[in-house]
């Protein structure tokens, strides 16, 4: 199943693909770096730098800058990725900046309930503007 995160809300779409790799399904997701996070511009860029801020450098918690891992680690923390079924999940899971080549000409899905236009609240970022003002170097 390839799905194209363009405009598509972060959460719900995690929330999809996390159930979907549970049930076997091998998922690529592409265009990473156009899916949106809903809230205040202000509150997520504190959010981001505060767990910028956390622990020692040397020991983690490591920050996914790139939008591919960024949103590939927001998945994981729908699964149960200390457990044998949900390691085998994340391992179906690829998400992609952008389309590759080889993916150039295949059908994309896309999730009608994880649609931006179908949110009230005008107020979202993109995943890109987060990464860059975290130091992803796009």
């Amino acid at each position: 199943m390839i799905i194209d995160a363009n405009n598509l809300i972060l959460g719900r779409l995690g929330t999809f693909v996390a159930k979907k790799a549970l049930l076997g399904e091998k998922i690529d997701i592409v265009n990473c770096e156009t899916c949106v996070v809903t809230g205040d511009r202000s509150k997520i860029f504190e959010r981001a730098d505060r767990f910028l801020k956390m622990g020692i450098p040397a020991k983690g918690p490591f920050t996914r800058r790139m939008p591919d891992r960024f949103v590939k680690r927001s998945i994981r923390g729908m699964l149960p990725y200390k457990k044998e079924r949900g390691r085998v999940a994340f391992k179906n899971i690829k998400c992609h900046i952008g389309i590759p080549d080889n993916l150039k000409n295949q059908k994309f899905d896309t999730i009608k309930n994880a649609d931006i236009g179908k949110v009230p609240n005008l107020k979202y970022i993109n995943i890109l503007e987060i990464c860059r003002h975290i130091g992803a170097k796009i």
